[in-house]
């Protein structure tokens, strides 16, 4: 699956069409969670994209980030409302109703 990612993009490229690999569509109306560069994390109502993946968000809340740490989100969140997403800052476009959380299985216990 990853391979053949890579070879839409490749391909995509090559013909100078400007066009998503990802179909966002089947998320319209729904709610997603979006991760953006610098560590922000907002979840919303996916109204509408572009090909550049600008994405539109309706009653957006963003979870606050840890003064210490701000790669880190708290459980504190502001309310937004209707917000657009560009798409240079979008790294991660996710489906929130179907997808749990699970712990990092890479974590090295302290002391190993």
């Amino acid at each position: 699956a990853h391979r053949s990612i890579i070879y839409a993009v490749f391909y995509l490229f090559q013909s100078g069409r400007k066009e998503t690999v990802l179909d966002l569509a089947k998320f319209v109306d729904k709610g997603v969670q979006v991760k953006l560069t610098g560590g922000r994390q907002v979840t919303g109502t996916l109204k509408g994209y572009d090909q550049l993946l600008n994405l539109v968000l309706d009653e957006a809340v963003e979870f606050l980030r840890d003064p210490d740490d701000p790669l880190k989100t708290t459980d504190q969140t502001r309310r937004l409302g209707l917000i657009v997403c560009r798409g240079t800052a979008v790294m991660l476009v996710n489906p929130t109703d179907g997808t749990d959380e699970i712990a990092n299985p890479f974590v090295q216990p302290d002391g190993a």
